[in-house]
């Protein structure tokens, strides 16, 4: 099959894919918040447990195809360990910023909200940029230690991850610069001043950085093991197949 097709099958996985996710943040937000009565705990949960079901949802969807990655900085990760080319990667980053806003502008629409409107939502502090080290640093620990050993349980304990993310960490864990830029985007419950995103990005980005450093270490690529382990070959390439965010 012709490369540039196939990279361009991935690239639509990860735009639609990450659509659905923000479509789901978003819109599970907005729901329940109006379903609430006020009250933001449940508002929270409501909002907590649909985006852990719908990642899981869709890394069993996508990750057959791209990797379900859904997120920059799983995607630099991945490359700087061999895994998605150095090439692709600006085409994954670029295929996920545009599918988290499609996803944004989806839920709004089905809400009767503006498309846009720039989020009043301050996410502001040393505590939620030092969570968003912590969220972006345990889900990169979870997606290296499971796709390199158990890469089939890998959906369902990144769905498992964010679900109690949202709830450990002061900013309720975006981990992911892609939802942080478009839910900047949406002045409601998921919402993030614009001008709060950049200190949550940074955060993200060494989080992610952190963990694979320590990951690279702690649970070795398995071609590095190959020797002594020749049987993890296949687990290897099927933990490729599920790699996410």
């Amino acid at each position: 099959m012709d490369e540039s097709v196939t990279l361009m099958r991935k690239a639509a996985a990860e735009a639609v894919g990450t659509a659905f996710l923000l479509a789901t943040v978003i819109g599970s937000g907005i729901m329940g918040e109006r379903l609430s009565s006020g009250n933001v705990a449940i508002a929270l949960l409501a909002n907590t447990l649909a985006t852990g079901a719908v990642l899981v949802a869709l890394i069993l969807t996508f990750g057959p195809v791209s990797g379900a990655h859904f997120n920059p900085v799983v995607t630099m990760a991945d490359a700087s360990q061999g895994g998605v080319r150095l090439g692709e990667a600006p085409l994954y980053i670029a295929a996920q910023i545009t599918g988290a806003f499609v996803g944004v502008a989806a839920a709004h629409l089905m809400f009767s909200e503006r498309i846009f409107s720039a989020s009043q939502h301050a996410r502001a502090g040393s505590a939620q940029i030092f969570s968003e080290f912590v969220a972006t640093f345990g889900l990169l620990a979870v997606i290296w230690a499971c796709s390199r050993r158990r890469p089939d349980v890998t959906p369902f304990a990144v769905g498992a991850y964010i679900t109690a993310a949202y709830w450990f960490t002061s900013s309720t864990s975006f981990a992911n610069p892609a939802v942080t830029l478009a839910r900047a985007a949406s002045d409601t419950f998921a919402g993030i001043r614009p001008a709060d995103a950049p200190g949550f990005i940074a955060a993200q980005l060494a989080g992610a950085a952190a963990a694979t450093a320590l990951f690279r270490w702690l649970v070795p690529a398995l071609p590095l093991n190959a020797r002594a382990a020749p049987a993890s070959q296949a687990e290897s390439r099927e933990g490729k197949k599920v790699f996410q965010k």
